[in-house]
């Protein structure tokens, strides 16, 4: 079954339980659509961070994020999800799911990796300009970050250089983490092998299957970003750079952050 087919059946069968007097299925997305860009846009993590279920519209969105999370899992016999949605207001939402367990994984990469990322178009994906995809990267952060203090006994934070540079060690800590077994663990070293997954949207690059090398240097951007973007970047994420332990000139300082592998004792993972 392919991805469209998969989220075509799991969309039925969630909606045909939730339509009630919400109409055909077709206005039933459309209401849950309105109701994401009016109460989980990132702008708003705060605001759901502050009321929780106790705004009527944020319960109901939960209710439905609760009833997909646990159609997924009954679907795929799991224990663990990853919900790889990236998006902070709705992250929030999941904290206040009954009979679910939400652990935080704030991922930050080189806003200058980013903007090199963004420069081109790829496939269905648009471009996005450096000053662009680091006001993004800017925002996303800092809304992540709130998580980060308001679940910190549930959380990691970890910079994608630390990940190319350990990817079996980092993947090994976040399972024992969310409790599972690290020998689950997909990565060998650096290898990995790519199986067809259920994702409906993302990068294209999604898609690609059967065994991947993990490159251990993620500085691209240093040849392939123009100057101009580079200094856009560098300047419009100046405030988080050292925050996250960046440098103007690009590496990464070692040690700071906290490295994953250091904060094993306080458990955390997930999206």
């Amino acid at each position: 079954m392919s991805a469209i087919q998969w989220a075509r059946s799991l969309f039925r069968s969630i909606s045909g339980k939730r339509l009630g007097a919400a109409g055909t299925p077709a206005e039933h997305a459309g209401q849950v659509t309105a109701r994401q860009r009016a109460t989980v846009r990132t702008r708003y993590t705060w605001r759901v961070l502050r009321r929780g279920r106790r705004d009527p519209r944020l319960a109901a969105h939960a209710d439905l994020l609760a009833g997909t999370l646990r159609e997924v899992a009954a679907r795929r016999g799991a224990r663990v999800l990853v919900d790889t949605s990236k998006m902070p207001a709705e992250s929030a939402l999941l904290a206040h799911l009954p009979g679910i367990t939400t652990y935080y994984l704030h991922l930050v990469r080189d806003p200058r990796a980013v903007a090199l990322s963004w420069r081109y178009e790829k496939e269905y994906c648009y471009a996005l300009s450096a000053r662009r995809s680091t006001g993004y990267w800017y925002g996303f952060n800092r809304a992540a970050a709130a998580l980060l203090r308001r679940y910190p006994d549930r959380s990691v934070f970890l910079r994608y250089e630390d990940f190319t540079a350990d990817p079996a060690g980092t993947v090994a800590a976040l399972l024992r983490q969310c409790g599972a077994d690290p020998a689950a663990n997909p990565v060998h070293g650096r290898v990995v092998e790519l199986h067809t997954n259920h994702t409906v949207t993302g990068n294209p690059d999604r898609f690609r299957t059967g065994t991947t090398v993990i490159r251990d240097r993620d500085d691209a951007w240093r040849t392939g970003l123009p100057r101009s973007a580079r200094l856009a970047a560098t300047v419009l994420a100046g405030p988080l750079l050292r925050r996250y332990g960046y440098t103007y000139g690009g590496a990464p300082e070692p040690g700071r952050p906290v490295p994953l592998a250091v904060r094993e004792g306080s458990r955390g993972s997930g999206a």
